[in-house]
């Protein structure tokens, strides 16, 4: 029988983590959807990697209170390879798809970017905030229907050249997706250590690089990588290159 598993963020559990209180959402696919009682078993993963084996004991109208038994593993594990796709944004649902099958596959991180070429721009303050819910939402029941007890981060989004310099701080290694100017992925990966546990791989818009964002990577020692003879879709692009780079340096055999 595979769980019964609900989210619940760290701040949902009490201090000493033997309770923890589940949301008016979570709590209506509990009671309506699954009936549970009090004393049914579920599991409770926190979001930040943790899953954790919970019985029932209180159903509320907007709440649900768990008794906390046991840290357990998660129902699946988690990729050894700490994968950021920072990635242009796209229009309507496209974004939307790249969340949902870049977090299946196990990415860690998803970095909106704006980029010259890019036909995307959240200017309003709360458009831009309803976007970043709407997303982490979509990575939130990703992760659930996998089996992952992390949710990939989603932040708002970054200016290219602000993401530059941020990789030159944390000495990542960075491979830059680009349809002209590059190494396939074997050339460009070759001298790397297949144990690599952090990478960021970056996309571009629809409309491609602009040559100044290709030398402002080479300036800042980024490897060009060069996907195949065809060009792909920037959603289609980002999906494939985490399949590609779980397969490379992750748990994707």
């Amino acid at each position: 029988m595979s769980r019964r598993r609900f989210h619940a963020p760290p701040a949902a559990f009490a201090a000493d983590e033997k309770s923890v209180t589940l949301s008016a959402e979570e709590t209506r696919h509990a009671r309506d959807v699954l009936r549970l009682q009090g004393g049914d078993e579920i599991f409770v993963f926190d979001g930040a990697g943790r899953e954790f084996q919970c019985f029932v004991k209180t159903i509320r109208r907007d709440s649900i209170d768990l008794n906390v038994i046991a840290q357990v593993d998660p129902a699946r594990p988690e990729s050894t390879l700490d994968l950021t796709l920072a990635i242009a944004l796209l229009k309507g649902e496209k974004f939307d798809l790249v969340i949902q099958k870049t977090t299946e596959l196990g990415v860690k991180r998803i970095l909106p970017l704006d980029t010259e070429r890019g036909d995307v721009r959240l200017r309003d303050g709360d458009s831009a905030q309803k976007r970043l819910t709407r997303w982490r939402r979509i990575a939130l029941e990703a992760a659930k229907q996998t089996g992952r007890a992390y949710v990939p981060e989603i932040n708002a989004p970054l200016a290219f050249n602000l993401l530059l310099r941020s990789a030159g701080e944390n000495h990542s290694i960075v491979l830059m997706f680009s349809e002209r100017e590059g190494k396939s992925l074997s050339e460009a990966t070759n001298g790397l250590d297949p144990r690599a546990t952090e990478i960021i791989a970056v996309v571009g818009p629809e409309g491609g690089w602009t040559d100044n964002e290709i030398e402002f990577a080479r300036e800042g020692e980024w490897a060009i990588v060069t996907l195949g003879g065809r060009t792909l879709r920037a959603e289609t692009a980002g999906i494939t290159i985490v399949a590609l780079l779980q397969h490379r340096f992750g748990d994707l055999v």
